[in-house]
């Protein structure tokens, strides 16, 4: 994934029949809560979802995220899911056995389709680069640290019990009130969602490169320790 350019394009073709739509910010506005939580099916790693599975008798350490995928499918069937996969029909999918290798993969018998773990692997991929998400690849060492784990999401989870002001809005409202960002409100709906996260990933490189330059100045940040990363901001990683 890190060599293909996502840059000026509207779609990512994953194969002949699956292509990954990159939406404007405008088309995400519209129905924020419903385009992340989708993301969030094809991107969740059990560790994600510790607690909702233990809330029906699975262990979050003993299944992996394409196991954890399978289990959430149905509820996408039903899903407008256009704003992911454009016309790409997920109900046309059911749960099957490759009668090749044995292994479970989703199958649209009508258009000759497979969703297979390599390539649900590629689209949770893609999807993890174009929201700049990363794997949660932690695991308890023991039994008494995942109960642990499983105390502190849950506490987490009753403080979060309440509906969250739209974070994407925030957002956009921050970068168009920073210098360093150079669109206004209507320009940045235009921009795809990756165009948009990629900027400000940028613009608070650009204020941490300033702030640290500030500090070289001044004469509280030593120049000397400072790598190269960080003496210069036009490098994008």
């Amino acid at each position: 994934m890190s060599t293909i350019n996502l840059l000026y394009a509207k779609q990512y073709a994953i194969n002949n029949s699956i292509r990954i739509v990159i939406p404007t910010v405008g088309q995400i506005l519209g129905n924020e809560d419903a385009y992340y939580s989708l993301v969030s099916i094809f991107t969740a790693m059990p560790i994600d979802l510790m607690c909702q599975l233990d809330d029906v008798g699975i262990d979050f350490t003993s299944i992996n995220e394409y196991e954890l995928f399978l289990l959430m499918f149905e509820g996408l069937k039903s899903q407008d899911t256009s704003l992911i996969f454009d016309n790409l029909d997920l109900s046309k999918f059911k749960v099957v056995v490759n009668g090749q290798n044995g292994s479970i993969v989703l199958f649209d018998s009508e258009h000759n389709i497979i969703i297979d773990r390599a390539i649900y692997n590629q689209i949770a991929s893609v999807l993890r680069r174009i929201h700049h998400l990363e794997k949660n690849n932690r695991k308890p060492a023991n039994n008494e640290a995942r109960d642990y784990m499983l105390k502190r999401a849950r506490e987490k989870m009753r403080r979060k019990n309440r509906k969250e002001e739209s974070y994407l809005e925030s957002l956009i409202i921050a970068m168009v009130n920073t210098e360093q960002y150079k669109y206004n409100f209507e320009g940045t709906k235009n921009l795809t969602i990756y165009q948009f996260n990629e900027s400000v990933k940028q613009v608070v490189k650009k204020v941490d490169y300033d702030k640290r330059m500030i500090g070289v100045y001044a004469g509280t940040v030593n120049i000397k320790e400072l790598s190269q990363d960080d003496l210069n901001w036009l490098i994008h990683k």
